[in-house]
């Protein structure tokens, strides 16, 4: 899935309600019908309707009709909300191309308010590569089912955690800046894949 960050700017704060409403709701519902969706978020159910409408339109959310009519947050509707959250904390000011892509992330530079490049890292657990080795990691933390968005917030908030303890202790790894839900910003860390690599002074170390 591609991050457009531009649709950001544009969305007005009722379609941030609607949109966190259907984060909240999916805290106990696979699938958030839209009087709970308009419960929530406080708004008209006629309003809601047209709000639902758009971030369905711009795929931030998806409609499900396959046990019964409601709507489930997408990834891109989770970057949204991660990624306002970031904005309206001060960390980043604007979001750049990609630079990596994983079977579990995606890898985008972004832009400080004082002009500085740094990574954010997108958790993207779900995909069809991923999914192999979901039951071979700690991820569900006991439970017997839990959404992919949910298990990709706990993979970034573990991240950040391991990275802030090594960071503390001087090990060399990127600094840690911000984490919220399934993203995380951290600094660019200089230098080159190892596979663009075509001498090494020290071959026997590396």
């Amino acid at each position: 899935m591609k991050l457009k960050p531009k649709l950001l700017r544009y969305m007005t704060t009722e379609e941030f309600r609607v949109l966190t409403a259907v984060e909240v709701g999916s805290k106990n519902h696979d699938i958030v019908p839209l009087e709970l969706i308009s419960s929530i978020a406080g708004l008209r159910h006629g309003g809601v309707h047209k709000f639902v409408a758009n971030l369905l339109r711009n795929k931030l959310v998806a409609h499900d009709r396959k046990h019964y009519d409601g709507y489930r947050l997408t990834y891109s509707g989770y970057d949204y909300l991660a990624l306002r959250t970031f904005v309206k904390r001060g960390t980043i000011v604007g979001i750049g191309r990609q630079v990596g892509v994983g079977k579990e992330s995606d890898i985008h530079v972004a832009e400080t308010a004082n002009g500085e490049t740094v990574i954010i890292k997108l958790h993207r657990l779900g995909r069809v590569s991923f999914r192999a080795i979901k039951e071979k990691r700690d991820y569900h933390q006991g439970r017997a089912s839990a959404s992919w968005l949910y298990l990709s917030r706990l993979a970034a908030i573990k991240e950040f955690a391991f990275m802030k303890a090594l960071y503390e202790h001087k090990f060399p790894v990127p600094t840690p800046i911000d984490q919220n839900r399934h993203c995380c910003i951290m600094s660019l860390a200089s230098g080159y894949p190892l596979v663009q690599v075509r001498r090494l002074i020290e071959p026997k170390d590396v």
